[in-house]
């Protein structure tokens, strides 16, 4: 056993070694280049790039031997020190422009694209912006360890072009009067370069005033004014610059175009006419059908018109064109037209201007319309007057009124001589015929007269029957009549015929019919034949059902009539007449955009007023699109769709409505909707009442209140006996009395009262108006005595008459007397105020005129007598600044007149009577004040204070700010004249006339960011001028001059630092380099990637990097840092370094033995130098190939005589003499260094 267990500790050591050595083998790091391993490849699937597609760039026109910047790393992880990575690029460089490198640092292979040397041929982005190259790495030695990736390299681009004018050069004609700020050109050049390389600036070679260019679009616009007179072609030359060039320094131009600009009086505007008709009476002399003015906007001859036109419908040259004054024309006839255009026609006109080339307006086409009386001029009103007289009247008995229609104020009457023309007289102005002898003694029955007007030499006839004495009554076929009437017969229908004879031979039996009714009637009745007719239209709905009334037939006897009288009653039968009425109409209101769909906007009404039938309703047009609903029965009109999308035309919908009762349609209503947007508000509606249900209640009220008519019967008593006496006036007649001048025709004046103390006829008295009764106003009834009114009085004219009033009776011998009576006539209000100046007043005030200062008296007249003759003076128009004295009719001024807020003031003026009775009587005329301009306004700012930013590289001559003002007043004092307090040293200047403020130096940001200008507007009024102030704040914007990216001298740089570094401590400084100057030069340093971030930081001022944590080598031993550099300009660049940091070994640990306790036995006796253990330790301060070199082993307790002995670089233990009986058992300690 013993002897086993002795061959085992002799075997177990050297097998305990070979373990180790194989481990060591195993682990043991690869060499670094240049060493080289066979076999099969190791860690191949480690191999490959970071990534599979890497984006590079590189700018144009780059010299050879420029590397291509990228963001990250390009290249492979080191897994075996020992490979030697190459990198070749095998497609997409067709031109051969490139190159792949190697640059190793560390544990990276970085894979850098470089241009190749020696290759004419330069990169162009024009060209070809962008390369995908296929890289290929591989390990030399290693066929089997490749691996490829794709570099995409985007060439950027260089200023290396210039804008070019395409085309180069451009003409343009404008009119004169072009008005400021119209572009009037548009220029255009173009930049292959991109970006702000891309980008250039447009402006003029030369200084201008009239035209401006603006620097980015091109566009070219009218700053000043145009005078063809002083130069009418302008050649100017405008410049492009590149805004690259001048960024970096060059300020050449690097193309110019050419604008040749004309300038043209042009006769722009045709002749625009406005078109007055008129529709002329047939005694006007003049016969005007219509007023045209004539405008033209152009200036000069351009804006004469030279003549008007009737260009088509006058194919009877009825017409002509009469020029009243500059741009005025009268459109007048010959002659009256109703028998060439009996319904009118319709006249074509154009206007032409003088300006070259001429100009027509448009064609205007106006209506010419023919009254109805001008179709059969003017005539009597009636056809034939046939008249009859009682064979008793007296001398002077008013037999008829003769006149035409429409009457002139200076017609005048004739009677034709003629045989029977003897008998009677006649009022030349008033057209009334009388009677001039009796007829008692006078066997002729119907006497012809004729009538003639002098100056329109009309004729009418007049036939005069006398009437014979009369003994019997009418007797009518039938006791009453009865009959059915449709309500809808038209007027002057004949209804029903009533027929009565009498026996009476002659006049006496000759029979007249009329009608007896307290109540009107829309009937009459033919006093010849008895038909009796509707005068107007019937209406079941508004009247009574029936209508009872008297026709009474008479003859024509004298003295006395004798009559009769029958029953007549009418039945009205209903029919469907009445078409539905709307009770509103007109109807205007609003809703939302989201008013809700089915929501109900307003409700239709109609009424029909025949039975009241059912109404139905119905939307004719104006709801094309559906949006609305009309509910046909109900009348209820809601939304059916969204208005979301609606888009009315002018703004709102326009319903057109109507309502039948299935026969009959209403007249249509409109509804006008307009929609609101934006913030959202509730419906409003409006609508006109048209008060139909008031109507029809009216008319239901009026039907029930008729009444049967009652009848009025009359007798006559015919007495006769011996004539003794002579008629007598009574007693209380008066000497003189007072009538009211506006008493109505047929009203009662006086009535004579007179008796004979006779009987019969020889007691009837005849009453008559034998002399005094010159404009016939009066007439007296020959049987009652009665005066009343024959024709309309005017005081004014006559205001007194004396009357010779005659009494005659019937006796034989006729018996007389007479008395004279003096009617005076009372004023009555019938006469408005008139204005002694017709078509109103016109007066011209200045603006500044005092307050209460008189302006102007109207005065005006009125004919009447006392109140009615006084007049008060009013101001219709609501006015604060004009006040009127009642009395004199004075206008003076109350309160403040400003010529700019209200310019001319129409006003209306009243002139009232002071009728106390009655209604009062105005006349209302109109006064136009015109103000006079005074230069009272300054000119004011628009807007009040001026804010721009402009780019500090614009060129010189941009316009910066265009002021604009508003002065009000006219002439010189509205002319603005603009000064610059201040240009910053010549920095800006203004247009004095225009306000245009130009750059007249260039801008630097750097220098001055902003520019407070002060600017003066002065108008040239006389003889104070006034003065207005304005800032405009200029901002510089800052321009992007951060030309050059910061750059490192390295690719990459590598520092060292010891494991046992205190915080804070220095390892590299980094420095990065910028062409820029000022800000945009001054860079700044960060850490912002790498698996050293928290481990190192860097100053970002000067660069260095420290640590920041303390370190392990033997936790990690390296790291990596993305160092960036960046700039302060307003667009930082940047650019980036990798920086490779090795962390230094430092012994700060002590070895460590495989196990903490070594437990083993050996044979007593056993022979010097047998090994009893291996101790293995390792220390990881040093590497696995350098531990067994690095490391010593001693026994430093538990070996008092020495028996083991142990190998101080293998560990390995071996025994001098062991004897048991010494010792069984043995405690050693060892050691390493």
């Amino acid at each position: 056993m013993d002897m086993n267990m002795s061959q085992w500790e002799g075997i177990r050591a050297p097998l305990l070694r070979l373990a180790l050595l194989l481990l060591l083998v195993f682990l043991k790091p690869p060499l670094c280049n240049g060493q080289n391993t066979h076999g099969a490849p190791q860690d191949e699937s480690h191999f490959s790039f970071t990534q599979p597609v890497y984006h590079a760039t590189i700018y144009e026109n780059s010299a050879a031997r420029t590397y291509a910047n990228s963001k990250i790393k390009m290249g492979i992880h080191l897994v075996q020190h020992s490979w030697e990575i190459r990198y070749r690029v095998t497609s997409g460089d067709d031109e051969g422009f490139f190159k792949a490198e190697e640059y190793v640092l560390g544990d990276f292979c970085f894979l850098r694209i470089r241009t190749k040397g020696g290759n004419a041929a330069i990169l162009n982005r024009e060209i070809q912006d962008n390369y995908v190259l296929t890289v290929k790495a591989s390990v030399k030695g290693e066929a089997l360890l490749e691996t490829w990736t794709k570099v995409s390299i985007q060439v950027l681009d260089m200023n290396d072009l210039r804008p070019l004018f395409s085309p180069t050069t451009y003409s343009v004609t404008i009119a004169e009067s072009t008005p400021l700020r119209t572009s009037i050109a548009q220029v255009t050049a173009t930049d292959a370069d991109i970006g702000s390389n891309g980008e250039f600036y447009y402006f003029f070679k030369e200084k201008t005033e009239l035209f401006a260019v603006h620097p980015t679009s091109g566009v070219v616009t009218l700053s000043g004014r145009l005078n063809v007179d002083e130069q009418n072609r302008y050649d100017l030359e405008i410049l492009a610059v590149d805004r690259g060039m001048k960024l970096y320094g060059n300020n050449g131009i690097s193309s110019t175009a050419k604008l040749f600009v004309h300038v043209e009086r042009v006769n722009e505007h045709a002749p625009l006419m406005n078109v007055f008709t008129h529709s002329p009476s047939w005694l006007d002399k003049n016969l005007v059908y219509a007023v045209v003015t004539v405008e033209d906007q152009d200036e000069g001859l351009n804006g004469e018109i030279d003549s008007l036109v009737i260009v088509g419908g006058d194919p009877s040259e009825q017409f002509f064109v009469d020029r009243t004054k500059e741009g005025e024309f009268a459109i007048k006839a010959f002659e009256s037209i109703s028998q060439t255009y009996p319904y009118g026609c319709n006249l074509s006109l154009q206007a032409k201007d003088r300006g070259t080339p001429q100009k027509l307006s448009a064609v205007e086409v106006i209506q010419i319309k023919v009254e109805k009386h001008q179709n059969s001029d003017a005539k009597f009103m009636q056809e034939l007057y046939d008249v009859s007289l009682n064979e008793i009247s007296p001398p002077g008995t008013l037999v008829v009124a003769v006149k035409i229609t429409p009457e002139p104020d200076d017609a005048e009457y004739i009677l034709t001589t003629s045989a029977d023309s003897s008998f009677f007289q006649m009022n030349t102005l008033t057209g009334v015929i009388s009677t001039a002898r009796w007829f008692t003694r006078v066997f002729q029955d119907v006497f012809n007269l004729e009538v003639m007007e002098m100056d329109s030499n009309l004729k009418v006839k007049v036939r005069v029957t006398i009437e014979d004495a009369n003994d019997h009554t009418p007797t009518f076929a039938q006791s009453s009549y009865e009959v059915f009437v449709n309500e809808s017969v038209p007027v002057a229908t004949s209804v029903l015929t009533v027929s009565a004879v009498d026996k009476d031979k002659g006049e006496n039996g000759y029979i007249t019919y009329s009608i007896s009714s307290l109540q009107p009637l829309p009937f009459k009745i033919n006093q010849f034949s008895g038909v009796i007719s509707t005068t107007e239209e019937l209406d079941f709905e508004s009247s009574s059902e029936s209508f009872m009334f008297i026709v009474r037939a008479s003859d024509w006897g004298s003295p006395y009539r004798r009559e009769s009288e029958v029953n007549v009653t009418i039945h009205l039968e209903n029919v469907n007449d009445n078409q539905p009425l709307f009770e509103k109409v007109a109807c205007q209101g609003i809703i939302p955009e989201d008013f809700p769909v089915n929501e109900v906007i307003t409700t239709m009404s109609a009424i029909d007023i025949d039975e009241l039938e059912l109404v139905k309703y119905k939307i004719i047009s104006g709801n094309e699109q559906g949006y609305f609903d009309l509910n046909p029965d109900s009348g209820v009109l809601a939304l059916q769709h969204s208005l979301s999308s609606a888009n009315p035309k002018s703004g709102l919908f326009s319903l057109k409505i109507t309502a039948t009762d299935g026969e009959s349609f209403s007249d249509p209503m409109f509804v006008n909707i307009s929609i609101v947007y934006g913030k959202s508000s509730s419906k409003r509606f409006t609508c006109k009442e048209t008060n139909v249900a008031q109507k029809l209640a009216e008319k239901l009220l009026k039907k029930s209140k008729a009444s049967n008519k009652p009848k009025i019967e009359e007798g006559f008593i015919d007495l006769f006996s011996v004539n003794r006496q002579t008629p007598q006036f009574d007693k209380t007649f008066p000497t003189h009395i007072t009538v009211q001048e506006d008493l109505k025709v047929g009203s009662s004046v006086f009535k004579v009262n007179a008796y004979d103390g006779d009987t019969g006829f020889n007691g009837q008295i005849l009453y008559s108006i034998s002399d005094g009764n010159i404009d016939n106003c009066f007439t007296i009834d020959t049987q009652t005595g009665l005066i009343s009114v024959f024709l309309h009085m005017d005081r004014e004219k006559r205001d007194r008459y004396l009357l010779n009033l005659t009494l005659y009776d019937l006796g034989l011998p006729q018996k007389s007397s007479w008395r004279l009576l003096t009617v005076y006539i009372e004023d009555a209000n019938d006469n408005a105020p008139q204005f002694l100046q017709e078509g109103g007043f016109r007066i011209v005030i200045p603006e500044n005129i005092a307050l209460g200062t008189d302006v102007i008296q109207v005065e005006a007249i009125d004919k009447d007598l006392g109140p009615n003759g006084e007049i008060v003076y009013s101001l219709l128009t609501s006015t604060t600044q004009f006040g009127i004295n009642s009395t004199s009719g004075i206008l003076y001024v109350a309160g403040q007149l400003d010529r700019e807020f209200v310019s001319t003031f129409n006003l209306k003026i009243e002139a009232r009577d002071k009728a106390e009775k009655g209604s009062q009587k105005f006349s209302v005329t109109t006064l136009k004040i015109i103000l006079e301009d005074v230069n009272d306004c300054p000119p004011l700012f628009i807007p009040a204070v001026y804010r721009t930013r402009v780019l500090e590289d614009l060129p010189i001559g941009t316009v910066v700010a265009w002021l604009e003002t508003l002065d009000p007043d006219l002439g010189l004092g509205g002319q603005v004249r603009y000064s610059l307090a201040s240009d910053y040293n010549g920095w800006f200047e203004v247009d004095r006339a225009n306000g245009v403020i130009r750059l007249t130096k260039e801008l630097d940001y750097e220098t001055q960011q902003f520019y407070n200008l002060t600017v003066k507007a002065k108008d040239k009024g006389r003889p104070v001028s006034l003065l207005s102030v304005t800032f405009v704040e200029v901002e510089v914007v800052d321009v992007n001059e951060n030309l050059y990216a910061p750059y490192f001298s390295d690719f990459a740089l590598t520092g060292l630092v010891k494991e046992n570094a205190r915080i804070g401590t220095t390892l590299l400084q980094v420095t990065a380099n910028d062409d820029d100057a000022g800000r945009d030069g001054e860079v700044q340093y960060s850490i912002r990637d790498g698996s050293g971030l928290g481990r190192f930081a860097i100053d970002e001022e000067t660069g260095v990097i420290y640590t920041t944590d303390m370190l392990d080598r033997e936790s990690k031993d390296s790291y990596w840092l993305t160092v960036y550099a960046t700039d302060h300009g307003v667009v930082p660049q940047f650019t980036s370094i990798d920086v490779f940091i090795q962390v230094e070994d430092v012994n700060d640990n002590a070895p460590l033995t495989s196990e903490p306790l070594y437990r083993t036995s050996v044979p007593e006796n056993s022979p010097r130098d047998v090994s009893v253990i291996q101790i293995e330790a390792q220390d990881p301060d040093a590497t696995l190939s350098t531990t067994a070199e690095r490391l010593n082993y001693r026994i430093i307790s538990g070996n008092p005589q020495n028996f083991f002995t142990i190998n101080t670089r293998t560990g390995e233990k071996a025994c001098v003499h062991l004897s048991s009986k010494r010792s069984d058992h043995h405690n050693l300690q060892e050691t390493g260094p």
